[in-house]
C-alpha cells in the first residue's frame, strides 16, 4: 500500500491565488489586457448574487488567454514559474512536501486553478502528479473554456480517484495526508486520517490548524 500527501495549492502552498497573479503577470507583459477586466468585475458580481457558478465566473475570467498558442504558452508559463509563481510559495508547505517525500508518500497537488500553468510545479522534484482544472485548446490555440468540471471539492475526489485507478494504486488512507486553507475542501480532507487546514481564520472541532509562513 502506498501514502498520499495531497495538497491545495492557492492559499496552502502559494501566498496569493495563482491565476490572479498570472493575470496580473500577462497585464505587465501586455497592458491592453486591462480591458477584459470590467467583464470579469461584472461575472464576479452576477456570482454573488448567485446568477453565475464558479465555472461560468472563471471562464469569464480566462477571456485574457483566448487566442494564445500553445507553443506561446509554454514560454509564458515557464516565465510565469521562474519570476511568479516560484517566488510565492510558503517555506512551510515546501518543507512539509519534502518531510513527507522522505517518508515514502507521494506527493499530489490538486487545484481548482488552470492547470496549464501549475504543471509548471513539476519542477518540484519531490511533486508526483499535479491535477488542475482543464482548459480547452482549439487548433493549437487557448480558449476560455473549462473541459469537463471546475476541480473543487467533490470534483477533487473524482478526479484523484481516477489518477488512482489509472496508476493501479492501493491507498493507504488511514496514514494519509490532506493540506487545505479551506474546508471546501471538505471531500478530501474527510478521506485521510491525517487532514489539515492551514492558515485557517476559524477554530475548527476536529481538524489541525497549522500555521505557514
Amino acid at each position: 500500500m502506498v501514502k498520499i500527501g495531497i495538497f491545495d495549492i492557492d492559499f496552502t502552498i502559494t501566498k496569493r491565488e495563482t491565476l490572479i497573479q498570472f493575470y496580473i503577470f500577462m497585464l505587465k507583459r501586455n497592458p491592453g489586457l486591462i480591458k477584459h477586466l470590467p467583464r470579469s468585475l461584472g461575472a464576479f458580481f452576477l456570482y454573488s448574487l448567485k446568477y453565475y457558478d464558479e465555472k461560468k465566473v472563471k471562464q469569464v475570467f480566462l477571456r485574457f488567454i483566448a487566442g494564445i498558442d500553445e507553443k506561446e504558452m509554454e514560454i509564458l508559463v515557464k516565465e510565469f514559474y521562474s519570476k511568479v509563481l516560484s517566488n510565492i510559495f510558503y517555506e512551510d508547505a515546501i518543507s512539509m512536501i519534502k518531510k513527507l517525500k522522505e517518508e515514502n508518500c507521494l506527493i499530489y497537488l490538486i487545484s481548482a486553478s488552470p492547470e496549464f500553468y501549475l504543471k509548471e510545479m513539476y519542477a518540484i522534484p519531490e511533486v508526483d502528479k499535479i491535477i488542475g482544472t482543464e482548459i480547452s485548446v482549439k487548433e493549437g490555440k487557448f480558449i476560455p473554456e473549462i473541459l469537463g468540471d471546475n476541480n473543487k471539492g467533490q470534483i477533487k475526489v473524482k478526479k484523484l480517484m481516477n489518477e488512482i485507478e489509472k496508476e493501479e494504486l492501493e491507498v493507504d488512507w488511514e496514514n494519509s495526508y490532506m493540506f487545505s486553507d479551506s474546508t471546501s475542501d471538505a471531500p478530501l480532507l474527510n478521506l485521510v486520517g491525517n487532514p489539515y487546514l492551514i492558515n485557517y481564520k476559524k477554530g475548527h472541532d476536529s481538524i489541525e490548524i497549522l500555521r505557514w509562513r
